[in-house]
């Protein structure tokens, strides 16, 4: 409760007045982080971090609500493949509120492969279950074929910031990580049955290697953005 209302409520009850106050709307949070496998050891990186062909990779993610997630993803060939849920990376895509999770969820690790460029990885999540066929499960990636696209700025080559660069020698582009979805942008057609998940505002803040993505209303339905993995 904020403080300057404790004296109008203290006043209420002097006077006999019996009031329900709503409740303050609760900002709905979703954290992600990126490590890579180094050694045989998984270590947290920064999600602006290029990275080089064939790392590994694997995704935390955690949100302060309940809910169920689906994860696609958008090659730097052009390709769309949905990552999560599918056999391979787990079915279960149902999220508990301030629970970890690791996507893939299994034994399974995303590799780095492809022309270098930004891979644009789609994050869908939903604090209400969506219906059975609003999110199309995952064919055969071999049967995907590449899908056409105008060139943007994200397609070139990834470029390091020379300043973080000097600082702590990590090759970091400032384009790359967690972001909105540009208006007009058109969504992969995996994901054109979730009606309701339209680019909304957002709020995207760093936190050391944890990016927060924040929504100042509470979720009533399914909310998309994306996440730009760069890479050699």
């Amino acid at each position: 409760m904020r403080p300057w209302l404790l004296p109008v409520l203290a006043l209420a009850g002097a006077l006999g007045i019996s009031r329900t106050q709503p409740p303050a709307p609760t900002e709905h949070r979703m954290e992600i982080t990126v490590e890579r496998l180094e050694h045989d050891v998984w270590k947290l990186v920064d999600p602006a971090l290029v990275f080089d062909r064939n790392d590994r990779v694997r995704f935390g993610y955690r949100a302060n609500f309940a809910g169920y997630l689906y994860v696609v993803n958008r090659s730097t060939s052009g390709k769309i493949e949905q990552l999560f849920p599918r056999e391979e990376t787990g079915r279960d895509n149902r999220i508990a509120a301030g629970k970890d999770y690791t996507i893939p969820a299994t034994d399974t690790v995303f590799r780095i492969a492809g022309p270098a460029g930004h891979e644009t990885i789609y994050w869908l999540a939903s604090p209400v279950e969506l219906a059975n066929d609003a999110v199309k499960p995952a064919p055969d990636a071999s049967s995907l074929p590449p899908v056409s696209k105008p060139p943007r700025p994200d397609d070139l080559i990834p470029r390091c910031d020379d300043a973080i660069f000097r600082a702590r020698g990590d090759c970091v582009d400032s384009s790359a990580g967690p972001r909105g979805i540009v208006k007009g942008e058109q969504l992969p057609q995996s994901l054109a049955g979730a009606g309701a998940a339209t680019p909304r505002d957002l709020l995207f803040l760093r936190k050391e290697k944890t990016t927060v993505v924040a929504s100042q209303v509470p979720l009533a339905g399914p909310v998309v953005y994306e996440f730009r993995l760069a890479h050699k």
